[in-house]
């Protein structure tokens, strides 16, 4: 898939949560060769009715372009619903269970990206951009080992201290 469709799916997917007044919104764009996928959208609703009509309305709006999810999972408990795209997942979560399992600790490594951000660039756009912008960091390359790309079957759950 081509990075620009997915930068597009993913924002009507955070557009989607915005339009049913979700709250805390982050998106994570994960590292590359080191997850499972691309981006985790994460928010939070206040109540388990406004969880479960956000986890609907980001399913509905990518429906419509022809994008279904591979998996959904908490639909029923409205706890923290996960619906997984492959490339991107969408966590829509209770306030309680967003602080409760703080997915943006668990993976601090994620670059955290603002929506503007995903919004898809035109060639001409991208090439003049890259043209008046130059470089000031290189990063070394690691080797790392490439993960295969799937879900786990159960939630994570926290260790009882």
């Amino acid at each position: 898939m081509k990075k620009n469709d997915l930068k597009l799916q993913v924002a009507a997917a955070i557009q989607a949560c915005l339009d049913k007044k979700a709250e805390e919104l982050s998106i994570l764009e994960m590292e590359k060769g080191s997850a499972f996928t691309d981006y985790f959208v994460l928010c939070s609703g206040t109540n388990p009715r406004q969880v479960q009509a956000i986890a609907d309305e980001v399913e509905l709006r990518l429906k419509a372009t022809g994008l279904r999810p591979a998996h959904v999972e908490g639909y029923r408990q409205a706890e923290w619903i996960l619906v997984d795209y492959v490339d991107f997942v969408v966590h829509v979560f209770s306030e309680k269970a967003r602080k409760f399992y703080d997915l943006e600790r668990l993976w601090k490594t994620a670059r955290r990206l603002e929506p503007s951000e995903l919004k898809a660039k035109t060639p001409a756009k991208a090439a003049s951009r890259t043209n008046t912008k130059t470089k000031t960091k290189t990063k070394a390359k690691t080797k790392t080992k490439t993960m295969p790309r799937r879900m786990p079957s159960a939630v994570p759950r926290r260790k009882k201290a």
